[in-house]
């Protein structure tokens, strides 16, 4: 018996964190009744989402590494018709997004259909790397570093400590190009560090996850990790 939301997430129909959204919406059945938290299942139970029966995964986990476009939502599914990074993976099983990039946001994207990992690799006591660039209005002042590496205020949270360095500045745009590394993934992280210190994000590109980067990638690509990519992943996390 295993709780229905890990089986939803062992499915790869969604992350356990949406499988728990899911749920709490009153969206999943279990033999037609309506599931809650906590409930757990067996090989025989059936388990629908919005009328559609979740196939169980049996051990056939696939891992792709996506180059993720400008204005693609990294979701499985978006009720506004929107392009999704799922339909940029040609895949015989349902994989999603191994958290998330803004609309807007480029760069390193892992999609899987393996929940444990997935898991693992989002929670924060495993203090995952994310390297960023980020292409800011105006001069990041020394000021405005060090605030950002010891850590701001947002959404009534302070960050953790992270890596900031400016990479240029080009006078004429009046605009720097920024990497950043954090160790967290709240929604909008990055954009709103630099709100916190008066500074607009132009352009957000994330350049690595988990030491991950998509280098060889053109926008929209992607690729198979290999067996000792994946067994990395899994090292990073124990």
């Amino acid at each position: 018996m295993e709780r229905v939301q890990k089986i939803i997430s062992n499915s790869g129909y969604a992350s356990r964190r949406k499988a728990e959204e899911l749920i709490k919406e009153g969206r999943v059945l279990i033999n037609g009744k309506v599931a809650i938290l906590g409930d757990k299942v067996s090989s025989n139970d059936i388990i629908t989402i919005d009328n559609e029966i979740i196939t169980r995964n049996n051990g056939n986990y696939k891992y792709f590494l996506l180059n993720k476009p400008r204005g693609v939502v990294t979701t499985t599914k978006d009720d506004k018709g929107r392009k999704t990074v799922v339909d940029l993976i040609d895949s015989n099983v349902n994989v999603y997004p191994v958290g998330r990039l803004d609309y807007d946001t480029t760069g390193t994207l892992l999609l899987t259909n393996d929940g444990n990992l997935c898991n693992k690799l989002i929670h924060p006591k495993n203090n995952i790397e994310k390297v960023y660039l980020a292409k800011i209005k105006g001069f990041l002042s020394k000021e405005n570093m060090e605030k950002l590496q010891k850590g701001v205020i947002i959404d009534n949270y302070k960050t953790s400590p992270c890596k900031v360095k400016q990479k240029s500045y080009d006078k004429k745009t009046n605009t720097a190009l920024v990497m950043v590394t954090i160790h967290e993934g709240r929604n909008h992280q990055v954009k709103k560090m630099f709100a916190s210190v008066g500074i607009l994000v132009d352009k957000l590109t994330r350049l690595s996850f988990a030491g991950l980067n998509v280098k060889n990638l053109k926008s929209g690509e992607y690729r198979e990790l290999t067996k000792k990519e994946v067994n990395v992943l899994y090292s990073l996390v124990k």
